[in-house]
């Protein structure tokens, strides 16, 4: 006779969970995150608090989850109809259309424009801000939209016409003629096979075929390897006229109607910013509108091109302050050897040095908020490169750190950190890599001298605060003056001047703890490469606190 069991008929509850931290989900994102209201305060955006408030409820919440279905339901593109039609149609989940819904709502794409109020860039700013913890992916094409309006405004005639609907808060994602929506949304399509960021060794050729109101038109016959968000109602595109390289506008549908020839050849198969369409596209025979002169392209699209590496420096600081929250929120939750995760002594010196990061970065963006509000066209120049260059090159490293200090499940896809991971390197590619972003530096300090004097000034009001901070100043400026293998040389000579920005932004107008914690960790000799290096003297726990979500205003 078999032995009978003793083990208890609840044999399958093997444990029970514990030790394991909550997911930071149905939260305010705005009203938990003190050090975002803090600089948004600073320069002046403390005006936009409920319309911000209201977003990050959203954004802790419903576009959050948003956020994790678009990314798990792919872009699918349609290239003809059922009748053999060609209709080049992008088809997205609903969770896409519910982000650009709240986010055109919210005024992400358009504030600045239809609002004069001093502080318009520094409250859209946190908005996309907020944006970006949701879904970065969406964020293109708002960041294009938004970038779009001091490009068209080159040709006064199709700003008339365009303006109103391009900043319009409807979002109408139907595929029908610009002219029968309520609200428009902006694309660009610059990069081809053979150039890549040399936009000059483009091979895409435009033809005059006419004139529409005054404005002329072409005919574009070409390809372009990059064509993000292939949806949207029109596109800033570079093409050869007989005279050089131009700028143009070209529309999905015709101004009779009929589907302008940009055909999409097919969509991305990309690891990261899934939720966004990113295409290549052929033009065969496209009409385009000329914007701007002839020949003068670049200088024409550079508008838009400035403030699309504004929003990678919003975007890759949003993605870096997430991250550390999310570490900060974990490891304080979650007990090891006795202790909270980040109450034990080096945990705390790599969380509060990952918070300092994080600072520092939000920090110049916002100051580049303010330029723009206050049109420092000098001091953003030289700006938006530096802090494009510097903290979307930052961002990676510093979101694998925030993974490693949670572990293992934050490598699993459906916490956010994954997805963090995966997007924190798209914005040091898209829109000028890295090398790219050193050279225009490198040309601004030759032949803009203007911009190189509002960059130096800013960095002078912070002297005789940080002994530190004179030093180092004193040193770069000597680096500026030595002209020897400049080229060479660009990637250190920009980390020194992002390095010091950072440091005279945070000792002007930030907090003081962290301010001397970032000198003596980031300027001095002492100073280590990798997180969780900083001196004893640091308040660390102080440092974490601040950073830490407030999770007490939940309004979920």
């Amino acid at each position: 006779m078999a032995k009978q069991s003793t083990f208890s008929p609840t044999i399958s509850d093997t444990h029970e969970v514990t030790n394991q931290a909550s997911p930071l989900e149905n939260y305010n994102a705005y009203e938990s995150d003190q050090v975002l209201q803090q600089w948004i305060d600073k320069f002046g955006g403390s005006w936009g608090k409920e319309k911000l408030s209201k977003y990050g409820e959203l954004v802790g919440g419903k576009l959050l989850s948003d956020g994790f279905e678009a990314n798990k339901h792919k872009p699918e593109f349609v290239s003809h109809n059922r009748f053999g039609h060609r209709v080049d149609l992008v088809t997205f989940h609903p969770s896409y259309h519910s982000l650009m819904h709240e986010a055109i709502s919210a005024e992400h794409h358009s504030l600045p424009w239809t609002n004069d109020k001093k502080g318009a860039h520094v409250v859209r700013a946190g908005l996309e801000f907020l944006h970006t913890q949701a879904d970065p992916g969406s964020g293109c094409p708002l960041t294009m939209t938004f970038a779009a309006v001091p490009a068209i405004k080159h040709q006064p005639t199709l700003a008339k016409e365009w303006l109103s609907k391009i900043t319009s808060t409807t979002y109408d994602p139907r595929n029908i003629p610009f002219y029968e929506k309520s609200g428009l949304t902006i694309g660009m399509a610059m990069t081809e096979k053979q150039g890549g960021s040399d936009v000059r060794a483009n091979t895409t050729r435009a033809v005059q075929i006419g004139e529409d109101q005054g404005v002329a038109t072409f005919e574009i016959v070409g390809h372009k390897w990059f064509c993000s968000a292939p949806m949207c109602d029109a596109f800033f595109v570079l093409a050869y006229t007989e005279i050089g390289l131009s700028c143009f506008l070209l529309p999905r549908w015709k101004p009779d109607g009929t589907k302008n020839p940009m055909h999409i050849q097919r969509l991305k198969n990309k690891i990261a910013n899934v939720s966004n369409a990113s295409s290549e596209v052929e033009f065969r025979g496209a009409f385009a509108w000329l914007v701007g002169e002839q020949g003068r392209g670049i200088n024409t699209i550079l508008d838009m091109v400035s403030m699309t590496r504004f929003d990678c420096m919003v975007g890759s600081s949003s993605i870096m302050s997430l991250a550390i929250q999310q570490a900060l929120h974990h490891t304080g939750e979650r007990s090891v050897f006795g202790k909270n995760l980040h109450e034990q002594p080096l945990m705390q010196n790599v969380l509060a040095d990952l918070a300092i990061e994080a600072e520092a970065a939000l920090a110049i963006s916002m100051r580049m908020a303010k330029a723009l509000d206050d049109d420092e066209h000098d001091f953003v120049r030289i700006g938006t490169a530096i802090g494009k260059y510097w903290i979307c090159k930052r961002a990676p490293q510093h979101t694998y750190e925030c993974m490693e200090s949670i572990g293992a499940v934050a490598l699993i896809a459906d916490n956010v950190l994954a997805r963090l991971y995966t997007e924190s390197p798209v914005n040091a590619i898209w829109e000028g890599s890295g090398n790219v972003q050193c050279l225009d530096v490198l040309r601004t300090l030759q032949k803009e001298p203007l911009a190189v004097k509002a960059f130096i000034q800013e960095l002078g009001q912070a002297r005789n605060i940080n002994e530190l901070y004179d030093d180092y100043f004193i040193k770069l400026e000597a680096s500026l003056s030595n002209k020897k293998d400049l080229e060479f040389r660009a990637r250190r000579i920009v980390e020194k001047m992002a390095l010091a920005w950072q440091a005279a932004t945070l000792l002007l107008y930030g907090d003081t703890l962290i301010a001397n914690s970032f000198i003596k960790s980031r300027l001095s000799d002492s100073g280590g490469h990798m997180y969780g290096t900083l001196d004893t003297s640091v308040n660390v726990a102080e440092i974490i606190a601040r950073a830490k979500p407030k999770l007490n205003t939940n309004t979920a």
